[in-house]
């Protein structure tokens, strides 16, 4: 069987490759077009191989200048600033859930051939550029020996690292250029199954409490709702403690958490589920609250039932709520991080959110595969996405894929890493100057 299957793999690739691509509708924002639920054999399917940048860059808007900080990273996925401009950058891949369905063979071998062929760091690597031109001057491996790391925060004088099954905290020293022991263990976080292994985190204002976005083990609970206990939630677990509660619910993927810096609320993208057409489900910004819950696996965007969860639960549909902003569908977001006005990069991209959106893999016509802003007024989305940095698809290929987005307010930059061609990329106005 298992013979049988990995034969007839590129013949369902190829089928998938052929389907119809997307109608040109209106995807973004704050009311999003939702077109009717389809479904087939194989979904649509358009993978971008891996093709390397070849001394090219990505683009920007005229004003803003990119350059390379880093290469042959071991897949770069999420970024901090520490309090001294040094940037940390969490490298891994995890997962390796089990396949359920002839669909996840599937789905699994198509999706690998759009990723790096390099295997992930379990590490976090130090960049420092102590002369401030915007360079980096020192590039040291910091913490190693990690379980695919992926979220970073800084908080109470010290690292915590969200490992794929736990939470750690190391203890930092200021200008310090690499950590030694195996750090202080926060909390568990759950592993089993772990469909999406990727431990989104973010430390609030005050550094009291840690809120960790852990993603669905399923695409809509096709392993049983008993997998999905403790999953497409986020946590909020106490720093002192190691306490924790479910802070929101119904949330399939949180993959990148930020706080605002208007009224210092917790904000999240979210990739939602596939297999109801090319047009569905439009992945999304929004600002987490605390007790609510987003839908999954019963409903999106508030009230619109999956048909194919079973039993149905009209109660829980009820309780749904819609997200603040779509950003369309299978964009992929992995990255958020906020601007404030008057703090640097402005050129019309003062006040709001910039999302790295890693791409889609299940559309004819390939979506994401770049770095979006979103505008704000008054602390909420106001209008739609403007592209900031593309260039990362050429003749249906993928140079690059971004993943983490991180903005540095005190040097006026936006860091972005970008996991195919290990790459951190740094993005600044040309009439800057450098700043420590």
């Amino acid at each position: 069987m298992k013979r049988l299957t990995l034969a007839v793999l590129p013949c369902l690739a190829l089928m998938a490759a052929c389907a119809p691509g997307s109608e040109n509708i209106d995807q973004t924002g704050q009311k999003p077009q939702l077109p009717g639920q389809s479904s087939a054999l194989v979904p649509t399917i358009a993978i971008a191989p891996p093709t390397g940048w070849g001394g090219d860059l990505p683009t920007v808007p005229q004003g803003y200048a990119i350059t390379a900080i880093a290469r042959d990273l071991k897949i770069p996925r999420q970024m901090l600033v520490l309090p001294n401009g040094d940037i940390l950058v969490a490298e891994g891949s995890g997962g390796k859930a089990p396949v359920m369905r002839p669909k996840d063979v599937i789905a699994g071998f198509i999706k690998s051939q759009g990723k790096s062929p390099v295997k992930g760091g379990d590490r976090i690597t130090l960049l420092r550029d102590a002369d401030g031109d915007g360079q980096t001057d020192q590039q040291t491996t910091f913490i190693s020996g990690l379980d695919a790391p992926y979220g970073l925060a800084f908080a109470n004088g010290a690292i915590y690292v969200a490992n794929q099954g736990e939470l750690l905290r190391f203890a930092y020293s200021d200008g310090a250029t690499s950590v030694a022991g195996p750090g202080a263990s926060v909390s568990p976080l759950p592993a089993v199954i772990n469909h999406h292994w990727t431990k989104s985190l973010a430390a609030s204002p005050d550094g009291s409490k840690l809120y960790v976005g852990i993603g669905s083990n399923s695409n809509v609970g096709e392993r049983g709702m008993d997998a999905e206990e403790d999953r497409a939630v986020i946590w909020e677990i106490d720093a002192a403690t190691g306490m924790h509660r479910i802070f929101a619910s119904g949330i399939r993927n949180p993959t990148a958490l930020a706080f605002d810096p208007w009224q210092g609320q917790l904000w999240s993208v979210v990739n939602e589920r596939d297999e109801l057409g090319p047009q569905l489900v439009p992945d999304y910004l929004t600002q987490v609250r605390q007790g609510a819950f987003y839908g999954w696996p019963y409903s999106y965007y508030g009230g619109t039932v999956d048909p194919r969860v079973h039993p149905q639960m009209p109660q829980m549909v009820a309780r749904a709520i819609s997200p603040d902003y779509a950003l369309g569908s299978h964009v992929a977001a992995l990255g958020l991080t906020f601007v404030n006005a008057g703090a640097g990069i402005s050129g019309g991209f003062g006040e709001g959110a910039f999302v790295g959106e890693h791409g889609s893999w299940n559309r004819g016509d390939r979506s994401g595969y770049k770095v979006v802003f979103v505008p704000f007024k008054n602390g909420r989305p106001a209008g739609k996405p403007v592209d900031f940095v593309t260039g990362f698809l050429a003749d249906g290929k993928a140079r690059g894929r971004p993943v983490g987005v991180l903005y540095d307010a005190p040097r006026g930059a936006v860091l972005v890493a970008d996991d195919v061609s290990n790459t951190v990329w740094r993005i600044t106005r040309k009439d800057q100057p450098p700043r420590q």
